[in-house]
């Protein structure tokens, strides 16, 4: 069915399935904008309230578990659950809405009854008994008739005074006018006869007090773990009998690779590059401060919809037009990009030396803008537990915490010397770690925002300690890279303690541009200024592969005097081979090993002497370090 969403300009449709699986679908043929986890993850139905402002959905678990909740359909988020279900069930649970004011449910041969603002079960009966385990019940338009199915393939019909009028037909007894949504009287219908039969009165007094209202600001909040799924692992056990070697990449035909289309000028560098949480696009970012969405379609060449290197996407644009970053009078030479996607998908945080502006990803429209410069921001990361929130990093080296809800920075945090870089939540460790162009790292309370911890990167004998410096966490959201044109290394965050270091070196020599972990933490995928791409073991940093530039570029620009190079790397977030490039001609790339080969080289041996590349480590005990561990 079509649900119309009130107060808005577009119209989407809600589909659930077996599996759990929620889905919104625009009129597009572009596929599913947001994919949610349903309560119970099985059968589930969803409806909006009469006036189209609410949200509920009822489902059951494979146990039997009933959930009825009423949802923030502008966050993806479970705004509330109704409590009151006794009996598992063995099959769907139906409900229904009246009024804008109250839900119904048929479960335990009852109908239940709930004010839409209340989580408590308000009143229940059994219609005088001869209701199935599963009753399926329905309003009518006024709210004032419910039909009840029986167990004798009929049905009931329970009213309320005015409904009781409306039944003309229907010869009525004295009663008291009843406090509950539906009161005293029931009609039972079947093939053979009709009755009128008494439904004894509830004492429940109903008060209603406002409705809470969804936010008129979207923020992009998922906090139910909305559909991600798990990470697909390719076989990276490691081959003991195979003697180690380094894979060299050369030729186009040695890997899988697609280039996304642009129908727009793609002369500005991609500077700023990710995946969708739910694994079907990439958006970037340029330089000149325009995004741009590309989508995989489910179809027969592509039947899980996911982001592959064998079919080409779409460069889906919606004709509200770009969605472009607020950059008058922003100097682009020096702006520095800045970009978050939300957990579900639906809506995208950014700025290019500008205000940042929170857009919606299905329409790309401006839904407001906030933080105006000086000073600008430079990095921008939603709070794990509460997408409300948002770290953002400032050009004036401060972080500022903001709630997106009510537009008010709530806490600003000092202690970098230069601009922020880069920012990283841990779940485990309940930390925020922040990166500078200063080169330090520093540790900050989630809960407190107090700053922990403060540490310097170890900067290569030469080099400048400036630069960008970027963090992220390790899936087991203890151990984190950390990424510097100088060196990639990974520290125990737990200390701060660096376990690993890598400095280009060999057939690997030029700046590091970008990296980032793969999605299920096993490699590291690195650029480099010379056009090269290295594919690391994450334990060891051995270098695993390497992928020159002749395998992305055109022979034409290999052989111009135009230097075309990866400026930043994303990881497929489901698959773990999987990467994205953006390059500094604006276009974008997916790679994947060939089907043959299936990962990028050959895992490398046991390190039996934790040395890595001539630097001697200690051995990573990161899994039995804890957050108390960490040392102001």
């Amino acid at each position: 069915m079509e649900l119309r969403i009130a107060k808005r300009s577009y119209s989407f449709i809600f589909s659930t399935a077996v599996d759990g699986k929620i889905k919104a679908w625009l009129y597009d043929n572009l596929g599913s904008r947001v994919d949610y986890d349903a309560p119970g993850h099985w059968c589930t139905t969803m409806l909006y309230s009469a006036d189209g402002s609410r949200l509920f959905s009822c489902g059951t678990s494979k146990d039997g578990e009933s959930y009825l909740v009423e949802w923030n359909e502008s966050e993806g988020a479970i705004k509330r659950t109704y409590g009151g279900f006794r009996k598992k069930s063995a099959g769907v649970v139906s409900f229904d809405t009246a009024q804008n004011h109250f839900l119904a449910a048929g479960e335990d041969s009852q109908i239940k009854f709930w004010d839409m603002d209340n989580i408590n079960l308000l009143t229940s009966t059994d219609a005088e008994g001869g209701l199935p385990s599963l009753p399926r019940v329905r309003f009518n338009k006024q709210g004032n008739l419910l039909a009840v199915t029986t167990a004798d393939n009929g049905f009931k019909i329970l009213a309320n005074a005015a409904g009781l009028r409306s039944l003309r037909a229907v010869e009525t007894s004295s009663f008291d006018t009843l406090r509950t949504p539906i009161a005293s009287a029931a009609i039972k219908a079947s093939g053979s006869s009709s009755a009128v039969a008494n439904v004894g009165p509830a004492s429940s007094k109903v008060e209603r007090s406002s409705p809470v209202r969804p936010s008129s600001v979207p923020n992009g909040v998922d906090p139910l773990g909305r559909s991600v799924e798990k990470p697909r692992v390719l076989d990276d056990a490691i081959d003991k009998t195979k003697p180690w070697q380094l894979a060299e990449i050369v030729d186009p035909g040695q890997c899988r690779l697609v280039t996304l289309p642009d129908s727009t000028d793609s002369s500005s560098k991609a500077v700023r590059l990710l995946y969708t949480n739910n694994a079907n696009g990439i958006l970037a970012l340029g330089s000149n401060g325009v995004q741009k969405l590309w989508k995989w379609l489910r179809n027969e060449q592509n039947p899980s919809g996911k982001a592959t290197a064998n079919v080409v996407p779409h460069h889906w644009q919606p004709n509200s037009g770009l969605m472009t970053n607020d950059v008058i009078g922003v100097n682009l030479e020096e702006a520095v990009p800045c970009i978050a996607v939300s957990k579900n998908d639906s809506y995208v945080l950014s700025a290019t030396g500008g205000k940042v502006s929170l857009f919606n990803l299905m329409t790309f429209r401006v839904m407001t803008t906030f933080m105006s410069p000086p000073p600008a921001s430079t990095f921008l990361a939603f709070h794990p537990q509460d997408n409300n929130i948002i770290a953002i990093g400032m050009e004036d080296s401060t972080i500022h915490i903001y709630n997106v809800r009510v537009a008010e920075v709530k806490s600003k945090l000092k202690g970098h010397q230069k601009r922020i870089t880069g920012l990283a939540f841990s779940t485990s460790l309940n930390i925020l770690v922040s990166s500078g162009a200063d080169a330090h790292l520093c540790v900050w309370s989630i809960d407190t925002w107090e700053k922990r911890k403060s540490v310097a990167i170890q900067i290569p004998a030469g080099k400048a300690p400036t630069g960008e410096t970027r963090v992220q966490f390790h899936s087991d959201q203890i151990r984190m890279l950390v990424v510097h044109e100088t060196q990639l290394a990974i520290y125990d965050a737990s200390k701060m303690e660096r376990i690993q270091q890598w400095i280009p070196q060999d057939v690997l020599s030029a700046p590091i541009t970008c990296a980032a972990y793969s999605c299920n933490s096993q490699s590291v995928y690195a650029t480099f200024c010379d056009g090269n791409i290295g594919v690391f073991d994450a334990d060891s940093m051995r270098l695993r592969c390497r992928i020159a530039s002749s395998v992305y570029l055109s022979p034409a620009i290999l052989k111009g005097n135009q230097t075309v190079y990866p400026l930043v790397v994303a990881a497929h977030p489901m698959e773990a081979n999987q990467f994205a490039i953006g390059l500094s001609d604006g276009t974008v790339k997916v790679m994947e090993p060939s089907e043959s080969e299936g990962k990028w080289g050959l895992n490398p041996p046991p390190i039996d002497n934790s040395v890595v590349n001539g630097r001697t480590t200690s051995p990573s005990t990161t899994s039995n370090h804890t957050a108390d561990q960490l040392q102001r």
